[in-house]
C-alpha cells in the first residue's frame, strides 16, 4: 500500500521526464499511471501508447513536460510478442472475450505464406473493443452497449511478422516489428479469417515502445520500494525519446529566438534539413526544443513546435 501525506500529493509539478514501466497482465494503462502520479506526487504523467488490461510489456511514461511529447513519439516502430490461438473467434479478438464459434483448424498451414501476406503495408480495420473515440465516446464503451460502429480499414504497415508452432495445439507464437496503430488483436483475427478458421489472441507483450525495451523497465512494485530522492533520478531525458531526430546547435542568441517562439533560418543556423524534418534544438545546456523545418516566404526556416524546458527548474532533465 501505498502512502502519501496530504501535504505532499502533488506536490512536485516542477518534475520533469521519461520512465519506462513494465505493465503487468490485469492492470489498465490509466492505473499505471494513477500509481506513478501518487509516487511521483504529480498530476502531469502520461504516456505514449496504451497497452490492454491483459497485455504486458513496455509502458513508457512520461512526466511533467514530457507528457508534452506523447502526441510526437505515439507514431514511432514497436514491437510485440504474441500468442494466436486458432479455432476460436470471440467478440473481442482476445481469449477474454465472449465465444462466438469454434472451428477445426487445417492440418497443413504454409506458415511463410501467411508472413508474406501479412507483411508490409497491409489494410486493418480497428476492433469494436478499442479506446478509438467516435463523437467523443471511445468505441470499446459503445460495444459493451451493443451499439455497432462501421470503423472504415486504414493502413498500418507490417515491418516484420515471425510466426512459430508452439507445443500447445493450435497455437502459434507471432513475433511482430509495426508501426504505431496496428491492432495485434485484428492481426490475429485477420490470420485466422485467411484460414477459414477463425482465430484469436490469447496473450500479448509489447517488448519495444518509443526507443525502449523491457530490459529499460520498472515494474511497479520494485518502483514503490525506492525512496522518493532516489526514485527522482530514474527519470531519462526527454530528448532520448527523439534520439533518431537529427540535432540543431544553436548559439545563445538564436537559441534565445528560438526558446521564444521564433523561427530560426537554417542557412544562419549553418543547416539545410530538406523540409518537414524535425530537429532537436540544443543550445550549450543541450537539448531544448522539438522542431520542424518548413518554408517561410521561400526561405527554409526551423520552427520551434514543442518546448519542453524549464527554465531554473532543478528536476527538469531536459535543462542539464
Amino acid at each position: 500500500m501505498i502512502k502519501i501525506h496530504k501535504e505532499n500529493k502533488y506536490k512536485n509539478d516542477s518534475l520533469s521526464g521519461v520512465l519506462p514501466i513494465f505493465k503487468e497482465s490485469g492492470m489498465t494503462s490509466h492505473d499505471v499511471v494513477s500509481k506513478v502520479r501518487r509516487l511521483y506526487c504529480t498530476k502531469r504523467v502520461g504516456h505514449t501508447g496504451t497497452l490492454d488490461p491483459m497485455a504486458t510489456g513496455v509502458l513508457v511514461v512520461l512526466i511533467g513536460r514530457a507528457a508534452k511529447a506523447a502526441e510526437y513519439v505515439e507514431k514511432g516502430i514497436k514491437q510485440y510478442k504474441a500468442i494466436l490461438r486458432l479455432g476460436i473467434v470471440t467478440d473481442t479478438g482476445d481469449i477474454t472475450g465472449k465465444v462466438l464459434s469454434e472451428s477445426d483448424v487445417p492440418k497443413n498451414i504454409d506458415i511463410q505464406k501467411i508472413e508474406n501476406d501479412f507483411s508490409g503495408i497491409i489494410k486493418q480495420k480497428p476492433p469494436m473493443y478499442s479506446a478509438i473515440k467516435i463523437g467523443g465516446r471511445k468505441m470499446v464503451d459503445l460495444a459493451r452497449q451493443g451499439i455497432t460502429v462501421d470503423i472504415p480499414e486504414r493502413d498500418v504497415h507490417i515491418y516484420s511478422l515471425k510466426i512459430e508452432k508452439t507445443k500447445k495445439n493450435e497455437e502459434y507464437s507471432l513475433d511482430v516489428v509495426c508501426s504505431s496503430g496496428t491492432y495485434i488483436r485484428t492481426l490475429c483475427t485477420d490470420i485466422g479469417n485467411s484460414l477459414g478458421c477463425g482465430g484469436t489472441m490469447s496473450a500479448l507483450c509489447r517488448t519495444q515502445n518509443s526507443g525502449f525495451t523491457e530490459s529499460d523497465c520498472l515494474k511497479l512494485e520494485e518502483l514503490e520500494k525506492i525512496p522518493f530522492d532516489e526514485r527522482k533520478n530514474l527519470l531519462i531525458d526527454t530528448e532520448q525519446l527523439f534520439s533518431s531526430n537529427p540535432k540543431v546547435y544553436l548559439n545563445s542568441f538564436l537559441a534565445k529566438l528560438a526558446m521564444d517562439g521564433n523561427c530560426i533560418y537554417q542557412k544562419k543556423a549553418g543547416y539545410s534539413f530538406s523540409e518537414k524534418t524535425r530537429v532537436r534544438l540544443c543550445d550549450d545546456r543541450g537539448f531544448f526544443s522539438l522542431g520542424e523545418v518548413m518554408d517561410y516566404n521561400g526561405e527554409s526556416v526551423i520552427k520551434p513546435i514543442k518546448k519542453f524546458r524549464i527554465e531554473n527548474c532543478p528536476y527538469d532533465k531536459t535543462d542539464r
